[in-house]
């Protein structure tokens, strides 16, 4: 599961459906409805909140949000109901690594539209977020984590994992 940082118009089209699925996947194990994925690393930001279903839900319209501007339709039914959600907090450190991870993916998966974003020097947060200083995030996996690139997040480096 990844709930990406990164505002969802970086996430070429099979990204971004991918982003719906796994953001509904996590509506669901919040919600209760599911046995898999309690205690999957990228929830916890969610559940540290006083709301996180409302928050899930936050993200999940965003996400749509993004999908309905390109001309897809995900179904607002899905999206659990709930009213403003306050924003969260990500650190800098997290959304560069996130940017050269997905950066990496794009490359192998998606060349052409890793060549659109080849100018972003600094990436925006999904709309729920806001940045605020710090290095990658606890929750993140600790593999992934002591990954991270030595070059420029804007600069993919070998193959990788797609």
């Amino acid at each position: 599961m990844r709930l990406w940082s990164l505002h969802p118009s970086y996430l070429d089209p099979r990204g971004l459906v991918a982003l719906w699925r796994e953001g509904l996947l996590a509506q669901a194990v919040l919600r209760g409805r599911t046995r898999g994925y309690r205690r999957h690393p990228q929830l916890a930001r969610f559940l540290a909140t006083a709301a996180p279903r409302r928050h899930i839900a936050a993200y999940l319209r965003a996400v749509r949000a993004e999908a309905a501007r390109r001309g897809y339709h995900f179904g607002a039914g899905k999206v659990g109901r709930g009213g403003a959600a306050g924003p969260l907090a990500v650190s800098r450190g997290q959304l560069d690594f996130e940017w050269a991870h997905l950066c990496r993916k794009l490359a192998a998966r998606a060349p052409a539209w890793r060549s659109r974003l080849a100018g972003v020097r600094r990436p925006r947060p999904h709309p729920l977020f806001r940045v605020v200083p710090g290095g990658v995030e606890p929750w993140e996996r600790a593999g992934a984590a002591r990954a991270r690139p030595t070059q420029s997040p804007g600069r993919p480096r070998g193959r990788g994992r797609p």
